[in-house]
């Protein structure tokens, strides 16, 4: 008889010496409690040695999870497209280019040559001159009046009260008259157009047979008058041509003499110097007078130059007669106390009508009388009367 030999492992209860199996927790006879064996330290080293390492962790906030997922699907979109453009057939993905309207240039205007500004005359203010009170004088009224200012100048000038009180022998500032400028100067004519223009013409037209010399004599006009006004610089004359007949260079007929065409009147001319308001003192010994031509004068025509006076106790008038576009005012007129005299004056365009008895000329008006310019004029230094 053999013995079997028990080849698993047992333990003994300490209690009660039953012999238990190893793994048992508790006796089955006395119910004791066994407590868990520590296990050995070799099988701790290997329990260690196959133990894997613990992989890192990545934390990402929300933001940038979003940035790389977008990121990833446009290169992952990127790569796709590229994809499907290398295996399609030619021209599929060909861009096709529209063309651009091209605007319409726009027509730029040429600038508008301006003509610069006629400079024109200015009004020079002169100082007031001073004038001393005499009795015959009376109020403030009777001084404006005798030198053409207002009352209300002479009281501003002289710082007075609104009633104006001046005494005999008081020396007061008296303003000169406001000057009026002048219009500008119209454009006048050169004498070549203005003669041009006052000549009587009849146009014509040539026809066939005509010449210059048949022309010429049924309007009893010179050959060398038809082809100057018209610009000819030959005899010839052409079918249908269009001439104009000067009828004002027309040759005198034999027999009595004709009655002398009338040549239209003149404009009034435009006057230039010295301005309207203008003011002469002691330092001008003489004062020129000066106009605008109104074209080239025939024979026995002239401009007729009148000044008056219209300061003066009795009127004086000078009448003078000349051809050219400037006068020298004499100096006998010249006044010849200390009071500014206003002078006025203006011209016309005269002609000779005849002559008198005496043997001088008849003139008559040949044109339109011009505007009134007036002008003051001290003749001699006005005396200062001595204060209290």
């Amino acid at each position: 008889m053999s013995l079997e030999t028990n080849s698993s492992k047992t333990k003994i209860c300490p209690t009660c010496g039953t012999r238990l199996s190893e793994n048992a927790a508790r006796c089955l006879v006395c119910g004791t409690e066994f407590t868990a064996k520590p296990e050995p330290k070799a099988a701790k080293k290997v329990e260690k040695s196959v133990q894997a390492s613990r992989m890192p962790v990545v934390t990402l906030s929300l933001p940038a999870a979003v940035g790389i997922l977008a990121v990833v699907v446009i290169i992952a979109a990127a790569i796709a497209f590229l994809s499907l453009r290398a295996s399609a057939p030619e021209g599929t993905f060909e861009t096709v280019e529209t063309s651009t309207p091209t605007e319409t240039p726009t027509a730029t205007l040429p600038a508008t040559a301006t003509l610069p500004p006629t400079d024109a005359p200015t009004a020079t203010l002169q100082p007031p001159f001073e004038y001393t009170v005499s009795a015959g004088d009376g109020t403030c009224g009777f001084i404006a009046a005798q030198f053409s200012v207002s009352v209300q100048s002479i009281i501003i000038e002289n710082n007075l009260a609104s009633s104006c009180p001046i005494s005999v022998g008081q020396v007061l500032k008296i303003p000169y008259p406001t000057p009026t400028i002048p219009p500008p100067a119209t454009s006048t004519p050169l004498p070549a157009n203005a003669t041009l223009q006052a000549c009587e013409t009849v146009p014509i037209t040539v026809q066939d047979g005509d010449t210059l010399s048949t022309i010429a004599a049924n309007y009893a006009v010179p050959p060398e008058a038809i082809k100057s006004f018209n610009g000819k610089t030959t005899d010839n004359v052409f079918l249908g041509e269009n001439l104009l007949i000067p009828l004002c260079m027309r040759a005198a007929t034999p027999g009595p003499t004709p009655t002398a065409t009338i040549p239209p009147p003149y404009p009034a001319p435009n006057l230039l110097l010295p301005a309207d308001g203008a003011a002469f003192t002691l330092a001008n010994d003489v004062v020129t007078l000066q106009w605008a031509s109104v074209g080239t004068l025939r024979d026995a025509e002239a401009y007729q130059i009148t000044v008056e006076d219209i300061t003066a106790d009795q009127t004086r008038r000078l009448t003078d007669f000349v051809t050219d576009t400037k006068y020298i005012v004499p100096t006998s007129y010249r006044p010849k106390d200390n009071v500014a005299h206003i002078l006025r004056w203006w011209i016309t365009p005269v002609r000779q009508a005849g002559t008198d008895d005496q043997g001088q000329p008849i003139w008559v008006n040949a044109g339109a009388v011009s505007e009134k310019h007036d002008f003051s004029w001290v003749g001699v230094a006005v005396e200062g009367t001595p204060n209290p």
